[in-house]
């Protein structure tokens, strides 16, 4: 990844980003996060964005920066939806067991989980909120 990275612009924000991947995929944690930050200063195109934001909140939980994973993933579902809605939901919910947040986890999984069900979908998503509410 770094040689094909290397052959991208020092300021290349998708090298930055990939570099933070590679960094991320072999347990670097660390130094990932550092890249995934420039990488969003630099300016990803809006697929990539949505996913360093992702993976800098899972980077961040990895190394027990909780409360900015779950303030990085909760701006994160205020913005526009695409198919990484529920990504991001499935890695606030980690965020949040780690947090101690176990009820909240759980109801903001099983919504996410809700409208990929056959049947049960509004059920489940009653279930989730009534979770919320308790």
């Amino acid at each position: 990844m770094k040689a094909l990275a290397d052959e991208l612009p020092d300021d290349s924000a998708t090298a930055v980003f990939e570099r933070a991947s590679a960094f991320d995929s072999t347990g670097r944690e660390e130094e990932a996060v550092a890249h995934y930050r420039r990488a969003l200063e630099l300016g990803l195109d809006s697929s990539r964005r949505r996913r360093a934001v992702i993976q800098l909140a899972s980077s961040l939980r990895n190394v027990g920066k909780l409360e900015e994973s779950i303030a990085l993933l909760t701006a994160e579902r205020e913005q526009p939806s695409d198919e990484l809605d529920d990504a991001v939901a499935a890695f606030l919910a980690l965020a949040l067991v780690d947090a101690g947040r176990e009820r909240e986890a759980a109801s903001l999984a099983l919504a996410a989980l809700a409208p990929h069900l056959p049947r049960y979908q509004r059920s489940l998503a009653s279930y989730a909120a009534d979770l919320r509410r308790a």
